[in-house]
């Protein structure tokens, strides 16, 4: 019996030496997993942030957009505004009906460069002259109605410099939008990789948690065998204790029949020698 227990507990030895070395091979996994996992979670961190940041730059010059655009949209209603007085005062002059002093100047450069470059008979020529004239005669006399209506020249100038500033932000407009489409666009990009490394985290998090589990398990069956062995160490001692027990008896029994015999002897008047008499006395009966 005694034999066995301690075979049995040997061989829980060895199996508690294996599931230990098994635990801690599955922890060192977790925590190379455990390291990974959170490396991972704080690049995405990094990420998220820098993306925050793309996103407030595109919001902030979206927003430049939008009141450039208010700022355009007013001026070139205060140019149409000015434009709609001057239409009204060259109606009153006459300078609506006919072609514009940039259509006349148009027509004269041509007609001008036609003289220049064709072989034309002397009657076709006199007739592009006299028209060249007629319209230089038109352009003049617009110019000098222009020029000395004052309040027409005065509404021209509000006018095209409403227009010039209204360019100005026009042009912001799209310098904030082109700004805020590539913000955007790196925020995008950016975003994508932080949902790409998210995932590479949420696999190394399962392979953490894969490997915590086989680790307690080995750790849950490691104390199991402790357990067994305590156990087993119990009744081995119980046991040994017993047969230690047993052996006493069996040499109290036999020293006491030795002591009997030896007293018999001496109650027959042998004599006892130094020996017998610490055995007689041992046995309490002398």
């Amino acid at each position: 019996m005694l034999n066995e227990l301690q075979g049995r507990k040997g061989d829980l030895k060895d199996k508690s030496e294996e599931y230990k070395d098994k635990r801690n091979e599955f922890n060192l996994e977790a925590s190379k997993c455990a390291t990974k996992r959170n490396d991972l979670n704080k690049r995405t961190k990094e990420l998220i942030e820098e993306a925050q940041q793309l996103k407030k730059l595109r919001d902030e010059n979206n927003e430049q957009v939008a009141q450039s655009k208010i700022k355009r949209d007013e001026l070139n209603d205060q140019a149409n505004k000015i434009y709609a007085e001057i239409d009204k005062i060259r109606k009153g002059l006459n300078l609506g009906d006919g072609p514009s002093l940039k259509e006349l100047k148009k027509q004269i450069d041509a007609l001008e460069f036609k003289q220049q470059t064709e072989v034309m008979t002397p009657a076709k020529e006199r007739e592009l002259v006299d028209n060249i004239t007629k319209l230089t005669d038109e352009l003049k006399h617009k110019k000098q109605q222009l020029e000395g209506n004052t309040e027409l020249k005065t509404f021209l100038e509000q006018a095209q410099a409403l227009r010039d500033e209204a360019l100005v932000h026009h042009n912001k407009v799209k310098e904030f939008a082109d700004a805020a489409q590539q913000y955007h666009d790196k925020m995008i990009i950016i975003f994508k990789e932080a949902d790409t490394i998210r995932a590479e985290s949420d696999a190394a998090h399962k392979e953490f948690v894969k490997a915590q589990e086989a680790a307690d398990e080995q750790h849950r069956l490691f104390i199991q065998t402790q357990k067994e062995i305590r156990e087993i160490n119990k009744v081995i001692i119980g046991l040994k204790r017993k047969t230690k027990d047993s052996k006493d008896e069996s040499i109290r029994e036999q020293a006491k029949k030795e002591a009997e015999e030896v007293y018999a002897q001496f109650k027959l008047g042998e004599k006892l020698n130094t020996e017998d008499l610490m055995l007689l006395q041992r046995s309490g009966l002398l």
